[in-house]
Parts: C-alpha cells; sequence; structure tokens
C-alpha cells in the first residue's frame, strides 16, 4: 500500500512527531515542498484534519521564506 497523499503523510508525521522525531517531520516537510509534491493549501488542509495547524504553521512559514 503506498502513500495517496503526500500532504496528509507529512503532516501525520507532524501528529506523531512524539514517537518518530520532530526533526524526521520536518524533514519530510521540506523534501515534500522541494519536490512539489503538495501545494501550501493542501498542506494546510492536511494539517486542519490532523489538527496540527498551530505544531505546523512556524515551519510551513520557515518554507515560504526559501
Amino acid at each position: 500500500m503506498g502513500i495517496h497523499n503526500p500532504a496528509r503523510a507529512v503532516a501525520d508525521c507532524f501528529k506523531y512527531r512524539n514517537k518518530i522525531g520532530l526533526d524526521v517531520a520536518i524533514e519530510a516537510l521540506k523534501e515534500g515542498w522541494k519536490a512539489r509534491r503538495f501545494t501550501a493549501d493542501e498542506l494546510w488542509a492536511a494539517a486542519r484534519v490532523c489538527r496540527v495547524q498551530k505544531i505546523m504553521q512556524p515551519y510551513m512559514e520557515m518554507l515560504a521564506i526559501e
């Protein structure tokens, strides 16, 4: 079974950051963004579903600057 929604996979990484590590979640966000696997809107929608908007917001802002 593959990943059907990369934005959701990144949001899940932030949701389970205490188990897998915040560094893993940040790396998933950076790599997915660099590879253009999702748009900012898709990522924000996935963050809303996983209830991690406040946690992801600073990292998403960091990507907007790069």
